[in-house]
């Protein structure tokens, strides 16, 4: 089979723009942020400057490093106008980030040239048209293409033969694959797993025990680049979640009560921007030592409401800290809502003086906090998100990261 799936990823986005933006700042190493480096130049990270540091941290790395704000119009912008160049060869175009996405050329290879020379002029077009470096990655499936992408960084291109494809995959480290984060990383390599090679000649057995059956199933196909995955382009929103890092931050309530009102407060928006509303939600704490619990509620009917959604997460919260009392730091928390459908009316409750009859969105209680909801939604559309907030998570919330950053990386839903 021909290689006919592209990834393309636009290299450095926001501080490629940032520099595009300030003819001076290029070739300089610079960060966008502040309190923590939200991304970084390439002339940055090669002084280790990385996503997710502490400024001050990358300020010892890096003395001369220098931080700008951040256009956020701008990142969206020129992030659509790069996929519409794919979408300029063909209709099969998945977006998967605001910088990134696959597409199949293999019903336009008559018209546009060879996958690679379709490559080719995608990064010679957008080069030119938006003053932007961008690594596509070519190959069979999905996950070999987008591995291909970051081989090909900065500003390249790799087209992997399916002749060679097992010899190109199996000498790489396996933190390129996807699911392959820093904990999963560092437990295979307390047995000796660092290439992808060397995981596809692991026994399955011994993955099973470490990973779990699931991770083990999808790792073992993905070594071998066994992916049958098309591409989508339309894939229907499953669930909307928000995450927050905290760094080190004690597991106490004064910390998490207002960052989870926070996440609600944003991912209560974005479903009601859309007309949904979900009956499962989901909180997962992570602990300093990165290990991660979850914990979930189902509802008998969907809800949307903040305040709702807040207080549910809350109790998910107390729940996990209360089967796990030795753990005295907590460095992430996210939320997510799923079994979303859409709802256009709610049915009413009758007062039956219900324990949970606050949190029931057909109550007069919810109504109430959904109307209120409303009321704010209305006027952030008009005057912007900071224009009003609830209380219990403006005043208790430090951003870290801004909230237009966050908007553009959650923006699936």
């Amino acid at each position: 089979m021909e290689p006919t799936i592209l990834h393309a990823d636009l290299d450095a986005f926001y501080a490629s723009v940032e520099q595009l933006l300030d003819p001076s700042l290029r070739g300089k190493p610079i960060a966008v942020g502040g309190g923590v480096v939200l991304a970084a130049s390439y002339e940055a990270k090669a002084f280790g400057v990385q996503s997710g540091m502490s400024g001050y941290r990358a300020r010892e790395l890096c003395p001369r490093l220098i931080f700008v704000g951040g256009h956020f119009k701008e990142y969206q912008r020129l992030g659509d106008a790069a996929i519409e160049i794919l979408g300029d060869f063909t209709p099969l175009v998945e977006r998967i980030s605001i910088d990134e996405a696959f597409a199949d050329v293999a019903g336009c290879t008559h018209l546009f040239g060879s996958p690679a020379d379709i490559a080719r002029t995608i990064r010679r077009r957008v080069r030119a048209e938006l003053g932007l470096p961008i690594s596509v990655g070519v190959a069979r499936t999905k996950h070999l293409a987008k591995i291909a992408s970051q081989v090909a960084k900065p500003d390249g291109l790799v087209v992997v033969d399916p002749a060679t494809e097992l010899d190109f995959l199996h000498d790489l480290p396996v933190e390129l694959m996807w699911g392959v984060g820093p904990v999963t990383k560092a437990r295979l390599a307390e047995i000796g797993v660092l290439t992808i090679g060397q995981l596809a000649k692991t026994p399955g057995w011994s993955l099973e025990q470490l990973l779990g059956p699931a991770a083990r199933r999808k790792l073992a196909a993905l070594a071998w680049n066994r992916d049958p995955r098309e591409i989508k382009t339309h894939r229907r929103a499953r669930s909307a979640g928000a995450q927050s890092a905290l760094g080190r931050k004690p597991a106490e309530e004064r910390v998490f009560r207002p960052t989870l009102r926070h996440l609600a407060d944003r991912i209560g928006a974005r479903l009601r921007a859309k007309s949904l509303s979900g009956r499962t939600v989901t909180v997962r704490v992570r602990f300093a030592d990165l290990r991660s619990v979850t914990r979930s509620l189902t509802l008998d009917a969907p809800v949307s409401a903040t305040a709702i959604l807040a207080e549910i997460a809350e109790d998910l919260v107390r729940t996990v800290l209360a089967h796990h009392p030795h753990e005295k730091k907590i460095s992430l928390l996210a939320i997510s809502v799923s079994h979303l459908k859409k709802v256009s009316e709610v049915q009413l409750d009758l007062p039956l003086g219900l324990e949970d009859e606050r949190r029931r969105p057909g109550s007069k209680q919810g109504m109430a906090r959904w109307a209120a909801d409303r009321a704010v939604d209305r006027i952030r559309e008009r005057f912007g998100w900071e224009a009003v907030g609830y209380g219990s998570s403006a005043l208790g919330y430090t951003r870290s990261v801004p909230d237009e950053f966050r908007v553009l990386a959650e923006q699936e839903l």
